[in-house]
C-alpha cells in the first residue's frame, strides 16, 4: 500500500496514457484515424507515437491557445526540471518520475503553441533551447547527488556530457549550414522517456530497497550516456562528412572554371535544439 500510496500520481499518468493509446489505437485500426495537425516525429518513436502524443494532449492545448504564451509554458517547464532536481537529489524517486513526466509533455506544448499562434520568432526559440538545456542539467545534477556515494555518479556525468553534445554538434553543425544533424537514437524527448521510465521502475523498487534503486538509477544514467553519446559522435561525422565534402568541390572543378566562392557560415535556425 505504500508503494502505491507514493507512487499514485506517476502510476495514474501511465494508466491514463496507456488506456489513451488503446483507444486511439483502436481508433485507428477502424480506417478513421483521428485528425492531429503538424506532428513532429522523431526516428525512434516514429510518426504513429507522435500523431498519439499529439492527439492526447490536444484538449490541454486547445485549452491553453490564446490564454497562455509559449515562453510561460517553456518557463513552467523549466521550472518542473528544476524541481525534479531537487526531488531526486532528496531522493523522492515517485516524485521525481512525474515532474520530469509534466516537463517533458510541457516541453512538447510550448512549441506546438508557437506553432498553432504564429508566434515563431528567433528569440522564443534560442528561449526555449537554453531553457531546454538548463532544465537538463537541473535534472542531472540532481541525479548526480543522489548517486554521489556510488561510482555511478560517473555515469551521470557520462549523461550530461552525452546529451549536451547532441546538442551543441547540432547547433554548431547548423551555424556552418550543415541541415542533415538533426536524427539519431537519443534526442531530447527519448532521453526524458528514458530518465523517467527509468525512475519509475527504481521508484517501485526504492520502497523497500534503495540499493537496488541506486543501481537501476545507474543504469538508466550509463544507457542513457552511451546512446546520447553515440547520437553526437553519429552528428559529427555526418556533419565533418558534409562539409568535407563542399571543400573539396572546387578542387574537382573543371580546368579554367572559375572557382565557386566558398559557402558563408549561415545562421543558427530558428529551431529547437535537441
Amino acid at each position: 500500500m505504500v508503494r502505491l500510496y507514493l507512487l499514485a500520481p506517476a502510476l495514474a499518468l501511465l494508466v491514463t496514457f496507456v488506456v489513451a493509446f488503446i483507444v486511439y489505437a483502436a481508433l485507428c485500426a477502424t480506417g478513421r484515424p483521428p485528425a492531429v495537425r503538424a506532428a513532429k516525429h522523431n526516428e525512434l518513436f516514429g510518426p504513429f507515437f507522435a500523431n498519439f502524443l499529439v492527439w492526447v494532449i490536444g484538449p490541454v492545448e486547445r485549452l491553453l491557445i490564446g490564454r497562455v504564451s509559449p515562453n510561460a509554458v517553456t518557463s513552467a517547464s523549466l521550472a518542473l526540471c528544476a524541481v525534479t532536481g531537487v526531488a531526486a537529489a532528496l531522493g523522492h524517486l515517485p516524485g521525481a518520475v512525474w515532474l520530469y513526466a509534466f516537463a517533458g509533455i510541457l516541453d512538447v506544448l510550448d512549441g506546438r503553441l508557437a506553432r498553432q499562434t504564429g508566434q515563431q520568432t528567433a528569440a522564443g526559440a534560442l528561449f526555449d533551447s537554453v531553457a531546454d538545456r538548463w532544465g537538463e542539467l537541473f535534472v542531472f545534477a540532481g541525479y548526480g547527488w543522489f548517486l554521489h556515494d556510488s561510482l555511478w555518479v560517473l555515469a551521470v556525468f557520462a549523461a550530461l556530457g552525452g546529451s549536451t553534445m547532441v546538442s551543441y554538434t547540432r547547433a554548431r553543425a547548423e551555424g556552418l549550414g550543415v541541415t542533415s544533424v538533426k536524427g539519431g537514437l537519443m534526442q531530447r524527448a527519448e532521453r526524458i522517456v528514458l530518465v523517467a521510465g527509468g525512475t519509475l521502475i527504481a521508484a517501485w523498487y526504492g520502497v523497500d530497497d534503495m540499493q537496488t534503486a541506486t543501481t537501476i538509477i545507474g543504469a538508466t544514467m550509463l544507457l542513457c550516456g552511451v546512446a546520447s553519446t553515440g547520437t553526437a559522435l553519429n552528428r559529427w561525422v555526418t556533419a565533418y562528412r558534409e562539409l568535407s565534402a563542399r571543400a573539396a568541390a572546387p578542387a574537382g572543378a573543371a580546368a579554367g572554371a572559375r572557382a565557386p566562392k566558398p559557402l558563408a557560415p549561415a545562421p543558427v535556425r530558428a529551431v529547437e535544439q535537441h
